[in-house]
């Protein structure tokens, strides 16, 4: 295997000495200088290590050279597509080609009347040198190459009317959303403040372009370069606003929510407006009074209702309506008045997507906030000459909102007493589980010194009869056995059976189950169940601890010997089975408050069907839909093998589990043609 290796990395760099070398001596063939970069351009892409190597024989700045000196178009257009495909690839050429004096030659193809080919090629070359390195966001502005392509940002377009049918304009547009792409780099990836003051001064002209041409070909790319221009710079924020930025998305959002009723793509366009929108008033939540002019609150609740849009869109909708209601009285009353507390709640409870979850609960501690501070007045309106007309309306308005402000009070009540029950519970529960764990140690040295006595054949019967009323108070003492071997007869008839403890133990076995899955109880039954268990310890002495038969000569052929600590345990168990089955305790799980809870809860684990004997019911098959396997490919594409990380980051159906992702997975796999239409449409993605 290595030697394979070595085999094709020697050929790898035989080829790229014969191409450099044809490269060197073909200057009067253009054509055949193309074919050999193409091909540099297609040996680096398949190795990672091709490009270091090209870079050492000195093979990069040959490349640079001849893009700057060589006369043909199509040579220089090759030569910086190989620049830029190296340097993608490979950190250290980027590090190598990021100089001054290349930007100042990117800036010449840009400026002169080159082809559109040459200028796209060039945008390329400034994308890659500037993506992830501030050295390069830092010579894209000293070189002036910024205020270049601010210039392409302006004239790349030239009417609203985008005809991409047409040749020239496809390419026209091709060649701007490079531009729109290298701009967002430029001020982001990592955050650079000095090129986002200079690119705010694109919003005016970015602003007219979001009113005359709302398409998805243009929305996209300019709210990308907004949102990014913006992002957490406030005096960039407080630029776009005083220009009416916020007000153009308001009335584009507006828009596209009234057509999402038509077509799909309209509400996922809506929601990359709504990401913009949030950008901005993300660190100013004053700034949400802009969007109460246009009834914003009540487009994004509209949109929440949409079925077309994955939880991640729905997300970033919730968080939207945080920042809008965190200090906007007017946005909070749209909220209100939309029934949009239900909403959130409904969507807090059945969701689970943490992040969604996250906002849903940001938006509901706002709510808290605006239940405890503002009163249930409405401002003083100046009244003109219908004044009694005027005077009905408010009154209206303020029954209105003291029914809501009434609901939602009612509906927080409820929230902190399930979170108060639930916190009691868990230090019941805790209890409880240092109780048992207490009471199997005592239980266990108990039988320890029993089987110890039965077994000494010197002992005399005083020491024996004390033995076992000390054991009978260690039990007592602690009150652990159960109401379920109350009686004497049920305890004997194992103990007279030819093997008693495998009897038990079968027992023990078949409710493990059911054990596990009830780990807690309420305070109520466990001093039920104290008074019982003390009440057993004395009828059952005679039966469980008595006293034991003298030792028979054969008595190791009749019975198979039995290691104490596991007849203990096995009695423990099937105290516990039975205890825990009491009606008392499973009334513990059922309390419920409209399915509202305010803690974000993860998929909770289906108590399976059990038959009479203890043993699992098979479960109901369900098949794989269209839709699930959508997923399962996604989630192998962005996650890998992770079945279990797969399995919460989708909305499976109810009773998947890992491993059954895991089979679909492998079984698609070995039948490629059933997954092949679906692994072209997430391609095509």
């Amino acid at each position: 295997m290595e030697s394979e290796d070595t085999k094709k990395i020697q050929e790898m760099k035989t080829d790229l000495n014969l191409l450099l070398e044809c490269l060197k001596y073909q200057m009067d063939s253009p054509l055949s200088q193309k074919e050999a970069l193409v091909t540099i351009h297609s040996i680096c892409q398949q190795n990672s290590d091709a490009g270091v190597y090209f870079r050492e024989i000195g093979g990069l700045m040959f490349v640079q050279n001849l893009a700057k000196s060589s006369e043909h178009s199509m040579v220089k257009e090759a030569a910086l597509y190989t620049l830029g495909t190296v340097a993608e690839q490979d950190v250290y050429c980027q590090q190598t080609l990021c100089t001054s004096e290349l930007f100042e030659d990117l800036i010449l193809f840009l400026c002169n009347d080159s082809s559109t080919n040459l200028k796209r090629m060039s945008v390329y070359v400034i994308l890659v040198l500037v993506s992830n390195n501030r050295i390069g966001q830092t010579l894209v502005r000293e070189t002036g190459c910024i205020k270049v392509l601010s210039q392409l940002f302006r004239i790349g377009l030239s009417k609203y009317e985008l005809n991409l049918s047409d040749k020239n304009v496809f390419q026209n547009y091709q060649l701007w959303s490079s531009v729109c792409s290298t701009l967002c780099v430029c001020v982001n990836n990592p955050q650079n403040d000095e090129n986002q003051m200079l690119c705010c001064s694109l919003f005016p002209h970015a602003n007219d372009w979001l009113i005359n041409c709302i398409k998805p070909e243009i929305i996209r790319p300019i709210c990308s370069f907004i949102g990014l221009t913006l992002a957490n710079n406030t005096y960039v924020q407080k630029y776009f606003i005083s220009v009416g930025g916020l007000d153009v998305l308001s009335q584009v959002l507006v828009q596209l929510e009234s057509d999402s009723l038509k077509t799909l793509s309209n509400a996922k366009l809506a929601v990359v407006v709504i990401k913009t929108v949030d950008a901005c008033i993300a660190d100013n939540p004053t700034f949400g009074e802009v969007l109460s002019k246009y009834h914003i609150v009540s487009k994004l609740l509209a949109l929440l209702l949409h079925e077309s849009l994955d939880s991640e869109e729905k997300c970033s909708i919730i968080l939207t309506l945080g920042h809008c209601t965190e200090a906007c009285e007017e946005n909070q009353y749209d909220l209100f008045k939309n029934n949009g507390l239900p909403l959130l709640i409904q969507a807090l409870t059945e969701s689970q997507n943490d992040e969604l979850n996250k906002a849903a609960a940001f938006v509901l501690y706002n709510c808290k906030k605006i239940t405890e501070k503002l009163s249930l007045s409405i401002r003083e309106n100046a009244f003109d000459e219908n004044e009694a007309e005027q005077l009905k309306n408010i009154n209206m308005k303020e029954k209105t909102i003291e029914e809501h402000w009434k609901k939602a009070k009612e509906i927080l009540h409820r929230i902190e007493r399930l979170e108060a029950e639930g916190n009691e519970e868990k230090i019941q529960r805790e209890k409880f589980k240092d109780d048992v764990s207490s009471m199997n140690i005592n239980i266990q040295n108990t039988l320890k010194h029993l089987y110890a006595d039965s077994t000494g054949e010197g002992s005399k019967a005083e020491d024996e009869e004390k033995s076992q009323s000390g054991k009978v108070q260690s039990c007592k003492s602690h009150g652990f056995m159960s109401k379920a071997c109350a009686t004497n007869d049920q305890m004997k008839t194992p103990l007279k059976s030819a093997n008693p403890v495998s009897a038990c133990y079968r027992e023990s076995l078949q409710n493990e189950t059911l054990c596990k899955t009830n780990s807690s109880c309420n305070l109520h039954s466990h001093e039920e169940t104290t008074f019982g268990e003390k009440r057993f310890v004395s009828q059952s002495s005679n039966c469980v601890f008595k006293y034991p038969n003298p030792i028979v000569k054969n008595r190791r052929q009749q019975l198979p010997i039995t290691d104490p600590f596991t007849l203990c345990s096995d009695i423990i168990n099937k105290e516990v089975i039975n205890f825990l089955s009491a009606d008392s305790y499973s009334k513990m799980f059922k309390y419920r408050c409209s399915e509202i809870l305010l803690t974000p809860r993860r998929r909770q684990l289906s108590n399976e069907p059990t038959t009479s004997g203890g043993i699992k019911k098979r479960r109901i098959r369900k098949n794989f839909t269209e839709e699930e396997i959508n997923y399962l490919f996604s989630g192998v594409k962005k996650m890998g093998n992770h079945w279990n990380l797969i399995l919460w980051s989708f909305p499976f159906q109810q009773g998947r589990k890992s491993v059954d992702l895991a089979h679909k997975y492998h079984k698609l796999s070995k039948h490629p043609k059933c997954a092949a239409p679906l692994l072209e449409e997430d391609l095509s993605v």
